[in-house]
């Protein structure tokens, strides 16, 4: 449940349109440099799950790319330069010089004609692509030199120049931006490459913005967070008074960047600290700190060696609360069409708010919205912080509409005590069968370091049990079942 040369510019694209699933008007237009392509395209620009997929050979013959259809295996084979890309329809995991990479839509034909996502296409031979829904047009750009400086979409009203740091040009070594998080005052960014973060604090309007040198967004990225054509988004910072906004955005792409933006409102003894562990593919900015904005230049880099600790200082356990699924995983899917993924989150939400009033507990969210995240990146969230505990929230799912009742799952021996505590106020809670505590060999119960286990609060196959799990009171009752069985197993 945890977790970037060039040949033209990369610009990553999804976008939900109407009919989701069903082609978009066949009078869709392709642009390339501002001229219209049309040869080729016998069929239509569609939108399959929220991925733009277009005609390949048209796109890629007009870019001057060799294209090869292989009609037995039907495999899609593209060659510019010294890139090789390799696609199969039907099939989501593509080859880029022999490297696996997976792709949001698997590639499909109509009519003889192989679609693909664009925004694979856009990232791996560096194109930026955008798509007008309502003029129904695709406009494919090939690169212009940046410009630089702090006039970008996430760099505000300029106050200093931000740190750009230059490094390696191609897009083979990238790291990648795979999600991030904002709870509590600390982002996280889940990446998956040898890139450090660089600091810098900038004045008017007072922000602090965190550059990825040699790094770009992942497919993983744009599934889970909000990513215009553009590359930029912003992430929800509501209920934090000393945040006005949080955005980010390719802010270059000759080097690659990412740039994201902490815009602060007017708090002169803000302080903040940063830690880069490459090895749990984790970088976490805590905002915490107090002291060390005001007295920070515009445009200078910070010495997070001087400023706050993460979660957990002044000796209090940190409990990192996991709300299973999310974004376009759903989780299960309930008798009458409701989501787990929702209902994982309410639960959590609310168990949070509660940890939240205990003196010696600090709260850690691996999701605090509809966001996706690999398994891999929540049990890394856990592990750098070396949590005390971790609580993943689930609802089950059985082919038999019978099934009904409440699980708690642990799977090494150190958390089985910690199972049978949080399982005696789970059951208490929700009133329905008890199922018992449980082994089972999940990934975030196994991969972390510290007692955890994963509830099974109720069965959304269980008309039942679905109706119940939906209702503000159950959810209120099994958020203080968990702060209850986190209390009495830690002594508090």
């Amino acid at each position: 449940m945890k977790r970037l040369s060039f040949m033209l510019l990369v610009l990553l694209f999804v976008l939900v349109m109407p009919e989701h699933g069903h082609a978009a008007s066949g009078n869709n237009k392709i642009f390339l440099d501002g001229k219209e392509i049309t040869a080729g395209q016998s069929v239509p620009v569609e939108n399959v799950n929220g991925t733009v997929m277009v005609p390949l050979r048209m796109i890629a013959e007009n870019l001057g790319y060799k294209v090869d259809w292989n009609q037995t295996s039907k495999l899609v084979t593209i060659v510019q330069g010294d890139t090789t890309i390799k696609l199969t329809v039907g099939q989501n995991s593509a080859s880029v010089n022999d490297k696996t990479v997976t792709l949001t839509q698997a590639p499909i034909l109509r009519s003889d004609t192989s679609l693909v996502p664009i925004r694979f296409i856009s990232e791996q031979f560096g194109l930026q692509v955008a798509w007008d829904n309502t003029a129904k047009t695709v406009t494919i750009t090939t690169p212009q030199p940046p410009s630089g400086g702090d006039s970008s979409q996430t760099g505000g009203t300029s106050g200093g120049s931000g740190t750009t740091t230059p490094g390696d040009t191609s897009t083979g070594n990238l790291t990648m931006v795979n999600g991030i998080s904002f709870n509590n005052n600390v982002l996280m960014i889940a990446l998956d490459g040898s890139a450090e973060p660089k600091l810098s604090v900038l004045n008017n309007p007072s922000r602090i913005v965190v550059d990825i040198p040699n790094a770009n967004f992942s497919d993983a990225f744009g599934s889970g967070q909000t990513l215009d054509p553009a590359k930029y988004g912003t992430l929800d910072a509501t209920g934090y008074p000393d945040v006005k906004e949080i955005r980010y955005s390719l802010y270059s792409s000759s080097p690659y960047t990412v740039r994201f933006v902490i815009q602060l409102n007017d708090k002169k003894d803000f302080g903040y600290s940063v830690t880069n562990d490459t090895g749990s593919k984790l970088a976490i900015v805590d905002l915490n700190a107090t002291g060390g904005l005001a007295s920070v230049n515009a445009g200078t880099s910070t010495d997070p060696t001087n400023t706050a600790p993460l979660p957990g200082s002044g000796g209090k356990k940190v409990i990192v609360l996991d709300a299973g699924h999310g974004a376009k995983d759903s989780g299960a899917i309930g008798i009458t069409g409701k989501y787990e993924k929702n209902f994982n989150l309410a639960v959590v939400l609310k168990a949070a708010e509660l940890l939240k009033k205990e003196n010696n507990i600090d709260v850690v969210l691996t999701r605090s919205d509809d966001t996706f995240l690999e398994l891999s990146e929540r049990v890394a969230i856990a592990n750098n912080l070396n949590a005390d505990l971790f609580i993943s929230v689930h609802a089950n799912s059985s082919s038999t509409s019978v099934a009904s009742g409440t699980e708690t799952y642990y799977k090494r021996d150190e958390s089985k005590a910690f199972a049978k505590v949080m399982h005696k106020y789970l059951v208490q809670a929700t009133g329905l069968n008890d199922r018992g505590v449980q082994y089972g060999n999940f990934h975030v119960i196994r991969e972390t370091k510290m007692p955890a286990i994963l509830l099974e609060v109720g069965y959304l196959s269980n008309k039942k049990d679905e109706s119940l799990l939906f209702t503000e009171a159950l959810q209120q009752r099994v958020a203080e079942a968990i702060v209850s069985g986190v209390k009495e197993y830690l002594g508090l």
